[in-house]
């Protein structure tokens, strides 16, 4: 899995942390379903340490597609729950 921490570069994941950051996200989302503020943050900050120190950091000049974008660990609440609750894409029109 790679993962992108916006304005931190991208990391590659093994199975073990993926497994904790599944961990981390499901309680980051019932917090941020739930508005509580300090929680999110807190597991936030959580996700983005996990993915940094147990993640490898690909290079700046790698162009491989993320499975996931964290936000940094300093977002606000409205930019923490953007990438987690994208908007829906429309359907191309068949013309």
């Amino acid at each position: 899995m790679i993962v992108r921490i916006q304005g931190s570069g991208q990391y590659r994941l093994d199975g073990a942390a993926q497994s904790e950051l599944t961990s981390i996200d499901a309680r980051l989302v019932a917090a941020l379903e739930h508005g509580a503020a300090d929680e999110a943050h807190t597991l936030l900050g959580q996700a983005v340490s996990l993915v940094q120190t147990r993640g490898t950091a690909l290079p700046n000049d790698a162009l491989s597609p993320s499975d996931l974008i964290l936000p940094p660990a300093d977002a606000s609440l409205d930019e923490i729950s953007i990438p987690l609750h994208p908007a829906p894409t429309q359907a191309p029109s068949s013309q």
